[in-house]
């Protein structure tokens, strides 16, 4: 009989799943039944959206108190926030879906402006909000309500879009032009994936981020939220850096 140790820490990853902005955690809703099913542990974290900084330090305090590894997935703006998060020690791996890999003191703002704008540019909804403690105000990005479902989800039911676009999270205005401070894909095995459809990010700015890493590397046609079109292929994904994190 193998004895029982109570503190013992797991081996096995836990999978934590960063959305990105416009979205939420119900983005990865079809994703996570299947990694549960695998028999993994997953945490999907609500990130504020407020700054690259301040979002990037929310999720490191959420993988901190993980007893032991990670494997941290970032979908869109959440890849800005894992290449930052990511250098957290217990972080074994990071997946980038549809995702920016930003590299270190650079900000989202200067990757995309090397790239055509996507469609997204022209759909892009400003509107102020109130800062706390201060008179001043910060400016909410959002997302056309009616442009939404083909911007960003063309590609999965059309009723779910549509729910999508009204309960929109948006990102302060801020995180477009925060550098990141650390490029966490320099020192974790790091894997990306492209959808190559995709009308929110332009896919050549994924594919330059993830072969600039050196990343593993799969693309896909689909739209942005890639994790609902296509789900079995991103737990796939995932998979495969739990299990290469595992075996190493």
């Amino acid at each position: 009989m193998t004895p029982h140790t109570p503190n013992a820490r797991p081996t096995t990853p836990t999978v934590v799943l960063v959305h990105g902005a416009f979205a939420d955690a119900a983005g990865y809703a079809s994703v996570v039944p299947l990694l549960l099913a695998d028999g993994l542990d997953v945490v999907v974290p609500a990130v504020p959206n407020r700054s690259l900084i301040g979002d990037s330090a929310y999720i490191a305090s959420v993988v901190r108190a993980i007893a032991g590894p990670v494997v941290l997935v970032g979908h869109s703006y959440g890849g800005a926030v894992i290449t930052v998060a990511g250098v957290e020690d217990n972080v074994k791996a990071l997946v980038y879906l549809a995702g920016y890999a930003l590299e270190e003191n650079e900000s989202l703002a200067e990757l995309q402006g090397r790239f055509p704008d996507s469609e997204l540019a022209s759909a892009l909804v400003y509107t102020p909000f109130p800062l706390d403690g201060s008179d001043g105000t910060g400016t909410d990005v959002s997302v056309d309500v009616d442009r939404f479902p083909r911007i960003f989800a063309d590609d999965i039911d059309p009723d779910l879009a549509r729910v999508l676009a009204v309960s929109q999270r948006p990102l302060a205005a801020r995180a477009f032009a925060e550098a990141a401070p650390a490029a966490a894909w320099k020192t974790r095995p790091s894997w990306g994936l492209v959808a190559g459809e995709d009308r929110t990010i332009n896919p050549d700015v994924e594919r330059h981020g993830y072969e600039r890493a050196g990343m593993t590397t799969v693309e896909i046609p689909s739209s942005h939220l890639v994790m609902l079109a296509h789900p079995r292929e991103v737990a796939s994904l995932i998979r495969g850096a739990v299990d290469a994190t595992t075996r190493a």
